[in-house]
């Protein structure tokens, strides 16, 4: 992980976000739980000075109302350590399930609606996008290693347009060549959004890229 996240400043990606334990990993064993979460303690504690020190923002995202006492009270205090941060946005989804994160903004969205008459589509949609935008925004690029082929509840509305690559090499071996080499592949590949190829002529850009990095295992 520190690899990744000190890499990506200087390859033009400015947010950067990582899947380290989704709503439905409650379902594994206690005692995997509870070290999962004895690792994220640990990485909260020993890394949020560095994570200052190279100007990198911590954005926890997901429900908090789970978490353990003390595994909150360390996101807390490394979120507001590195709220200065503006070399890189680096979102940790913690207890989060992208089909949560999307019904909760429609509730939302329909009270905040209600005094307008029936919602639509139309309607719904800018307030959607504008509540999930606030957990990180469009992805760009979304990478999953491992050999795993599927999406896991992952940032569903943000990844609508977003690149995948699938890769067999394991989340704790992926390295700055790594991911040098996957935005190689980002910038070969012709984003249309829907539209034509002469119309996305900056998408090409690393400038603009934000990566999404997502796996099951331990922050590692």
């Amino acid at each position: 992980m520190r690899r990744v996240v000190e890499r990506a400043p200087h390859v033009g990606i400015s947010r950067l976000t990582l899947y380290a334990f989704s709503s439905d990993n409650w379902r594994r064993p206690a005692t995997e739980v509870e070290g999962i979460f004895r690792l994220l303690r640990a990485f909260l504690r020993l890394e949020t000075a560095r994570l200052r020190q190279h100007g990198v923002r911590l954005q926890v995202i997901g429900r908090r109302d789970r978490l353990p006492k003390l595994v909150l009270s360390e996101i807390e205090k490394a979120e507001h350590a590195t709220r200065s941060g503006s070399r890189l946005q680096l979102c940790l989804a913690i207890d989060y399930s992208s089909r949560d994160a999307i019904a909760n903004a429609v509730a939302d969205a329909i009270a905040a609606l209600k005094s307008e008459g029936p919602a639509s589509a139309e309607s719904l949609a800018p307030l959607l996008t504008q509540a999930l935008s606030a957990q990180g925004g469009d992805v760009d690029l979304l990478i999953r290693p491992g050999g795993e082929k599927r999406l896991s509840d992952f940032l569903l509305w943000e990844s609508a347009y977003a690149e995948l690559l699938f890769t067999d090499r394991m989340w704790p071996d992926f390295d700055e060549a790594d991911l040098d080499e996957a935005l190689k592949e980002f910038k070969r590949r012709e984003r249309r959004f829907g539209g034509v190829p002469a119309g996305v002529l900056a998408t090409s850009q690393p400038s603009r890229t934000a990566s999404a990095i997502f796996t099951h295992m331990p922050l590692a």
